[in-house]
Formats: structure tokens, sequence, C-alpha cells
């Protein structure tokens, strides 16, 4: 193998971006973290001007030619740059000048702080969540001991009421009783280690379509279906997966009915892919299977986008706010990523399950 062979091996399996530019600042190469990051091919990004690629940056670009001119390196931290397609992105960059064959070159080092900005989110999210489950655990023993006396005191009372409309009342105490323990009992989750085994995933979401769809039956809920069959089994367990992605596609569907909706047929979009080369919290994982739930409602709050994960919110008047905690907990303990992007008419769950663990 030739050394630029070796060289271009190197560069493409780095996770920063790399560009080389001429020194009026038009591209001659893009390692694939760059390809990925810039939503450009290297042959399309051939001889294309920076200031075609990041636009509205006349700032940036202006201090990169300068650096250039003065042969100079110059680094810009925790800047956002405007793409082509519109997108924007959050970076550090450095440009590096050197030369090559009498010919004077820009070396551009560009690192999305997406990933960084992600774990920060993971973790304090994870740490909100373990902090708060805990308290909710205490606060739940605290509430079952004495509903348990309320109850058995109620069943004795029933024994001595010879009146069945006294007995009315003694049903109503021992049914409510009933119904708070088992919401304490979501409140605090499973605490059943997961049944892991290799899972298709398809096979969890063909269930999930199957229960919603039950519900939607008339209703004006249409349910699409987005799959990559070359997605490998992986190791889960699938009625943990069945139950967190059911809570999300009902969330969906409960959107749907809101008169808030404004579209003539409502759309549940079930959607998977095989990502290469993610990170999920502060592990490397070659293969992860990529799972949507994408549907067409009201979107969610803005002021609740940050906290959809934590138990007791809820955007609707009649919801526990138990579902997507549950959700979280569940996909946090096979090792995922669960993600929320709202806005009206485009609400999209994103869930990573690491495959790498079942190859």
């Amino acid at each position: 193998m030739n050394r630029d062979n070796i060289h271009k091996r190197l560069l493409d399996n780095l996770k920063t971006g790399v560009l080389v530019m001429d020194k009026q600042l038009h591209l001659l190469y893009l390692n694939v973290a760059a390809e990925n990051l810039l939503e450009l091919s290297v042959r399309k990004a051939s001889q294309l001007f920076i200031g075609d690629v990041f636009i509205k940056a006349a700032e940036d670009i202006g201090e990169m030619q300068t650096a250039l001119n003065n042969n100079n390196s110059f680094t810009k931290r925790q800047t956002q740059l405007q793409l082509m397609h519109g997108k924007v992105v959050d970076v550090d960059y450095t440009i590096t000048p050197y030369e090559e064959n009498g010919e004077q070159r820009a070396l551009l080092e560009i690192t999305s702080l997406e990933h960084s900005y992600r774990i920060s989110r993971e973790e304090s999210l994870n740490s909100t969540h373990a902090t708060t489950r805990e308290l909710v655990r205490g606060l739940a023993h605290e509430i079952k001991n004495p509903l348990g006396g309320i109850r058995g005191a109620a069943q004795l009372l029933a024994q001595e009421l010879n009146s069945e409309d006294l007995a009315d009342y003694t049903n109503v105490i021992i049914e409510e009783a009933d119904r708070l323990h088992k919401l304490v009992d979501r409140l605090v989750g499973s605490r059943q280690p997961l049944n892991m085994q290799p899972t298709n995933v398809h096979e969890v979401l063909e269930r999930v379509r199957s229960l919603v769809e039950a519900e939607i039956s008339g209703k004006g809920i249409r349910l699409i279906r987005d799959y990559d069959p070359s997605i490998p089994p992986l190791l889960a367990d699938s009625s943990q997966l069945i139950q967190a992605m059911l809570n999300i596609a009902r969330n969906a569907m409960q959107s749907l009915f809101s008169p808030k909706v404004e579209h003539d047929l409502g759309r549940i979009h079930l959607r998977t892919r095989v990502i290469r080369n993610a990170t999920i919290g502060a592990r490397f994982h070659r293969l992860t299977a990529s799972i949507k739930i994408i549907d067409n409602g009201p979107g969610i709050r803005a002021d609740l986008l940050d906290s959809i994960f934590y138990p007791m919110i809820s955007g609707r008047a009649d919801g526990t706010g138990l579902g997507l905690s549950i959700t979280h907990s569940i996909i946090n303990q096979h090792k995922g990523l669960i993600e929320c992007d709202s806005r009206p008419g485009a609400t999209c769950f994103t869930i990573l399950l690491p495959i790498a663990a079942s190859e």
C-alpha cells in the first residue's frame, strides 16, 4: 500500500473534519468526517469556494484569509456556521497555512460541538433522572404503607356493615386505594433485571404497530412503516422495548386527536436505519440501530421540551407524565439514547440502540 493511501485511510478514520484548500480558499480535499458534517461529497466540493460552503460567514472567511496571508495559524472556539443547505452547526475550527510543492495551502480542521453538547445533556438528564427515581422510590414506600392500612381498614369496615348503600362507600375507598397503589408502582418502575436476548427490532415495531392500529382504526390516522431490513439482531429485552416504543407511539396518537391539529390526515411514521460510527454517552459504537417515531401533530410546547423525560411532566391535562419517563429508563438500561425534536407539524423521537454487543 502506498503512502498516499495510508494517509487517506488515517484521515478518513478521524472524527475531526479535515479540509484542504488552496490560497484562494477553494476546496481541494475533504475527509469522511468533513463530508458528514458539511453534508457535502468530495466530488461536489472540488474547487468550491469556502464562502459557498459556509454562507453568511464573511467574518470567519475574512479571518481565514488573513491567517493564510500572514502565514499564521488561527483558531476560533464555539462558533456557529451556516451550511449551504441552511443547517447551522456549532463548531471549533483551526486554519493552518502550509506549503506543498511550492504552492500555498490551508488546512482547516473542524470539530463539531454537537457530540459534546449531547454528552452534557445526556449526563445531566441521567443524573437528574437517577436522583428523581431514588426520591420517588423513597416517597412510594411512605405512600404504600398508609395505603395498605386504609385499604385493610375499609375491608374490615365493609364486613361490619349491613347496608349496601354504606358498602358502596367502602368499595370506593378500596378501589381508589388500589388505583393509587398501581399509580405508585408505575411511577417507581420495574426493578426486574432485563431479559437480554437477540432481538429483531422490526418484530418489536410490528407488535407496536398492531396495537396502535387497533386504536386508530377509523379515526383518520395513517401508520407508515419505513424499515431498513439490513439491521441485524441486537441484544435487548423485547417486552421492555415494546413498552418503550408503545409509550411514544401512543403519545403520537393522542397528540393527533388534539383539536389543535391542522391537517386532513394524521400520520405516524415508524422508521429504522443502521447508523455507523455513532457515540452514545462516552462510548463509541461502530453500528447502532436508529429508530424514529414521527408524527405530524401539534408538537410539544417549547417550555416542556427539555423536561419531557422527567416523571410527572405532561403536555396533556389528562396525562400522568409517566410514559416518557419509563421509556427513557428502559432505553437507558439498554445503554441506548433517546432524543426528541419537535415543532408544530413534526415531532420526532429518535432512539439509538447499540448493535455491536450482539455481533
